[in-house]
């Protein structure tokens, strides 16, 4: 059984009892933590993927340890310029071993953007919308036009 998860904005496929070098993580060592953005999880043949995650599918890890990566370094020449820069870097790493893979019953985060939204909607101040939004609030009105209409235009339809 393996599940494809975004861990710290990248994609990983992992699998049960595996050792995983992710970006570096906010918890403490030793804590577990839960991944809920599942892409695919696949269980004996059987592959559910996701549009674009698993609803209630999660990955559970345990944080191992807190480290830095190998040291990359870049040089930049440009020959007969007397032109050099040299620049090394490491990046933070954390190291999780992955405890296992649950393809239902994981509670998902609740989406804070769909309040946001709705607030704007509520507030009658207009011109501080986006043209976007704008044209969103007329097609629920039902303006017929609404495309063509400039940001003022809209503006004097909405408020009437």
């Amino acid at each position: 059984m393996y599940a494809i998860v975004e861990i710290a904005g990248q994609q990983f496929k992992v699998a049960k009892d595996q050792k995983v070098y992710v970006h570096r993580l906010q918890e403490a060592e030793g804590s577990k933590v839960t991944f809920d953005k599942v892409m695919l999880v696949e269980d004996n043949g059987n592959v559910t993927i996701g549009a674009p995650a698993i609803e209630g599918a999660g990955v559970t890890a345990k944080v191992l340890g807190h480290l830095k990566g190998d040291k990359v370094i870049v040089f930049k020449k440009k020959r007969r310029k007397g032109y050099k820069k040299k620049n090394g870097h490491r990046q933070y790493l954390t190291e999780i071993q992955i405890e296992g893979i649950a393809t239902s019953g994981v509670k998902a985060a609740a989406k804070k953007e769909a309040p946001k939204a709705e607030v704007k909607a509520e507030s009658n101040d207009l011109s501080s919308m986006t043209v976007a939004e704008l044209k969103a609030l007329a097609k629920e009105k039902g303006i017929a036009g609404y495309t063509s209409l400039k940001k003022a235009e809209l503006i004097e339809a909405l408020s009437k």
